[in-house]
């Protein structure tokens, strides 16, 4: 029991402060959005454009697999906040992300917030490459041009009005909790609510996204070329042309077009940062078919290119040797890429990873504590440490861990599910279950999230605040499963 208050004393402070989401209320949700067609933005607030775009991506949540992935999500953060900060309206919030999908795709929705497929970002060949397809989606969103498409959607209940924007630009997908999307989905094709851009808005945000990219330090003649490339590989899709081409036409002229305003920028050299191709070594090794695969890919391409491609390709192989739990193998590969490169955090992670794959946890617990004094704060290091912490019976550890990180990151269903089992292996049931409802909840899971509250209240006993707390939470989320179900 004193170590079951003690974390209470180190979380909760932080989740009711800082870090913690404040959940949308449920008679929030209930607004009627206004009309949304005017590009200077003054017929949606900017609270309500949040509103709808928190709720879109929990929507996504249910239909798309998100990569929760630390080290990825990094670097998609970092290269879009830079190219971001360099467009027409810096003030304007965006939010990146990668969806782990081989097919070739990215779109932006409501809110700012803009995903890329891992099949996409593993189809470039440079970094400049990656950063104008993102270029083009944020000038989508600085040029209005979304609004166009969020009019059919303006007076829905926002449980609808996401399934209907999601359905529109993913088209119906199976399994899990679909159901919901596939009808809006239909609904939005029957209704011609597609949001496929006009020939001008397509022009707006070539011109617009070459600036970007010019001012960001990237190429602007990386767009033509990867238009050029991907055209090409796909002429003879037919039927599955990627989900991209079919929003974001890619036409001769457009490609003529674009080479041409690429042509007004000097011509300078653009190398490829090196978080670049360690994200594209650990994409291409967690989305191969089988580990076999990913090992017979980094082997075939050992020995080629620079000596930094010749590190990145040891990186991949590295990787693929793990999931394929021949760790030991990779272990000194990484060490001396971990001399190579002192500053990168990513092999100091990987090799931790060798030592877990190998059981061998009091030396990753070792090798991840001395790197979080070298990287403090860094997000895979600390989440991974306190996997390793709770592996290893030391809960109360990995709770203050937790409660450092919430400080200053903010929290996913990945964080959510290790504070419930934190809670857990404390013996607070009440609070495990209390954040594992929360981590349905962000993944778009409203209906099991529910249940995981209604379970915490039966732990919660005589604890007056917990109760409030988990009243109050269920009263929204109960109000907000009401709209969804009377707009069926």
């Amino acid at each position: 029991m004193k170590f079951q208050k003690t974390l209470l004393a180190l979380l909760i402070p932080a989740q009711l402060a800082l870090s913690f989401p404040s959940p949308v209320r449920a008679e929030e949700k209930k607004i009627e959005l206004p009309d949304i067609g005017d590009s200077t933005g003054t017929l949606m607030t900017p609270q309500q454009e949040a509103e709808l775009g928190e709720a879109f991506y929990r929507n996504l949540h249910s239909q798309l697999q998100i990569s929760q992935d630390p080290e990825v999500l990094d670097y998609i953060q970092s290269i879009g906040q830079k190219l971001a900060g360099e467009s027409d309206n810096p003030a304007q919030p965006f939010h990146f992300f990668v969806v782990d999908e081989p097919a070739i795709n990215a779109f932006a929705g409501p809110g700012g917030y803009i995903g890329v497929n891992s099949g996409l970002i593993l189809l470039t060949e440079a970094e400049s490459e990656l950063a104008s397809v993102l270029a083009h989606e944020i000038s989508h969103v600085t040029q209005r041009h979304l609004y166009q498409a969020f009019q059919a959607a303006s007076r829905m209940a926002i449980p609808t009005a996401v399934a209907m924007l999601a359905g529109a630009l993913l088209g119906a997908r199976g399994g899990g909790q679909a159901g919901m999307g596939a009808m809006m989905a239909a609904q939005a094709a029957n209704l011609q609510y597609q949001i496929n851009f006009t020939r001008d808005n397509e022009a707006e945000a070539d011109r617009v996204g070459m600036q970007i990219l010019s001012k960001s330090e990237f190429d602007p003649r990386a767009m033509p070329d990867f238009f050029e490339r991907m055209q090409q590989s796909t002429r003879f899709a037919g039927s599955k042309m990627p989900e991209f081409l079919l929003t974001h036409p890619v036409t001769v002229s457009r490609i003529s077009d674009t080479r041409g305003r690429a042509e007004q920028f000097p011509y300078k050299q653009y190398p490829d940062s090196l978080a670049y191709r360690i994200v594209r070594a650990k994409l291409r090794v967690e989305t191969a078919a089988s580990p076999k695969l990913a090992l017979d890919y980094f082997k075939a391409m050992s020995g080629q290119g620079t000596k930094v491609q010749q590190d990145i390709n040891g990186y991949g192989l590295a990787l693929a040797l793990i999931k394929a739990s021949r760790g030991e193998e990779a272990k000194p590969l990484l060490q001396r890429l971990m001399q190579a490169y002192p500053d990168q955090s990513q092999f100091a992670n990987a090799l931790a990873e060798a030592y877990l794959d190998t059981k061998d946890f009091a030396k990753a617990g070792q090798l991840f504590d001395s790197s979080l004094q070298r990287f403090p704060g860094n997000r895979a290091l600390t989440l991974n440490y306190v996997r390793v912490l709770l592996m290893t019976g030391k809960a109360m550890q990995a709770g203050k861990l937790l409660h450092d990180y919430t400080r200053f990151h903010a929290v996913t269903p990945e964080v959510y599910e290790l504070m419930a089992e934190t809670y857990s292996k404390l013996g607070n049931e009440a609070e495990s279950h209390r954040y594992l409802g929360e981590a349905y909840y962000a993944d778009g899971q409203t209906r099991t999230a529910i249940l995981q509250l209604r379970l915490a209240k039966k732990f919660a006993g005589d604890n007056f605040y917990l109760n409030s707390v988990l009243d109050e939470r269920l009263r929204e989320l109960q109000a907000e499963e009401m709209d969804r179900r009377k707009e069926k």
